[in-house]
């Protein structure tokens, strides 16, 4: 009895070497009857919930397609060439970013349109403000971010914000900056999270004018979203947009739901700066279910060092009391200088300051 057993045993490990996978390994042919339909290397399409058909490069994979006589389609995939002989790095978590890849964006959350290319969430349902998100201690203490706009207006402050300010600070880049895609490159690789700051037609427009890619109440629809659009392409790597000026347009729901939708469509957040206080963001947001959040202060109306301590000492007695809170201001030196004292000694007192991502509120994906 034993024998036999051993016999049996050594049988089957001398198959299974042969055929580690349990299955034939005979080479695959089409069966008689199908034709392949296509051989397509590293793209794959599919039917997103928008409609839209994408293409996605996630694998790496070479997808062979092959139609059956009854109209099926049947897919087989092989790994893909690689380029260059380096190390293969496999990317194990699809939410945030490794560090040493922050600068560049993911390619697959990347839609080519007539503006260029624009944020879009990928097939596998990552969305940018996943992949973009800076992480956080996941604890749930008193959590404040602190968003820093008008980065890319001025090189030297540009410079300065990116290089004094600590990594756990959001910063938020002008549609209408310069060089832009190398200061979101520096600002990642310095552990920001960023986002793009949107001019939005004020009340007293066109005297106030906050510059190119406004959009505007009376332009409608079309006109718009391909504004919006024009400024998406600029810069990659965003969670979001923040509003810049944009009293009237944020008080026109017919206005601002297309343009909310389309953001939130894209997988991206809408920061309210708190400006305005007739803004219907929070209201068209809760309608759509879009991904969204609000400024609770404004740092710097008061442009000095001391004033704005004072705006972040009350933003902390307003996270102590609500649990988070959210600031914001410009990179002028005078808020860059308050905000890195801050920053230092506010870790201390139990402070976490996060990126502006993990504050906002973000309905659960159906």
């Amino acid at each position: 009895m034993f024998s036999l057993a051993a016999a049996g045993l050594l049988g089957f490990s001398a198959w299974t070497a042969l055929a580690p996978s349990g299955l034939a390994t005979a080479p695959f042919e089409l069966p008689a009857g199908e034709t392949a339909a296509s051989d397509k290397a590293d793209l794959k399409t599919a039917e997103a919930k928008d409609g839209v058909r994408r293409a996605n490069g996630l694998s790496g994979a070479n997808v062979r397609e092959t139609l059956t006589d009854d109209g099926n389609v049947v897919r087989t995939y092989r790994p893909g060439a690689r380029d260059g002989d380096g190390p293969l790095v496999i990317e194990a978590s699809r939410i945030g970013q490794d560090p040493r890849t922050a600068a560049f964006p993911n390619e697959d959350l990347l839609e080519e349109t007539p503006e260029g290319k624009i944020p879009v969430i990928g097939l596998d349902g990552t969305r940018p403000i996943d992949q973009y998100a800076r992480p956080w201690s996941g604890a749930r203490g008193t959590r404040v971010a602190i968003v820093v706009g008008g980065l890319g207006l001025s090189q030297t402050g540009t410079q300065r914000a990116i290089r004094d300010l600590p990594g756990e600070v959001t910063l938020a880049f002008a549609a209408s900056g310069n060089s832009l895609p190398r200061w979101m490159q520096e600002a990642r690789r310095s552990g920001h999270e960023i986002l793009l700051q949107m001019p939005l037609e004020p009340f007293d427009y066109p005297q106030t004018d906050p510059g190119p890619y406004t959009l505007r109440t009376d332009a409608g629809t079309a006109k718009n979203l391909s504004e919006l659009h024009r400024a998406m392409a600029q810069i990659t790597n965003y969670t979001g947009i923040v509003n810049f000026m944009g009293g009237r347009f944020l008080s026109d729901a017919d206005a601002l739901e297309p343009v909310m939708r389309d953001v939130a469509s894209r997988g991206l957040l809408f920061l309210d700066d708190g400006s305005s206080a007739q803004s219907l963001s929070g209201t068209v947001a809760g309608a759509i279910e879009a991904p969204h959040a609000f400024a609770d202060l404004q740092l710097d109306g008061e442009l000095s060092r001391p004033a704005v301590l004072k705006k972040l000492d009350e933003l902390e007695r307003i996270a102590r009391r609500n649990g988070t809170a959210i600031g914001i201001a410009s990179a002028f030196d005078e808020s860059v200088d308050a905000i890195r004292e801050w920053c230092e000694e506010a870790s201390g007192r139990g402070i976490e300051i996060v990126g502006v991502a993990s504050l906002a509120a973000v309905p659960v994906r159906k």
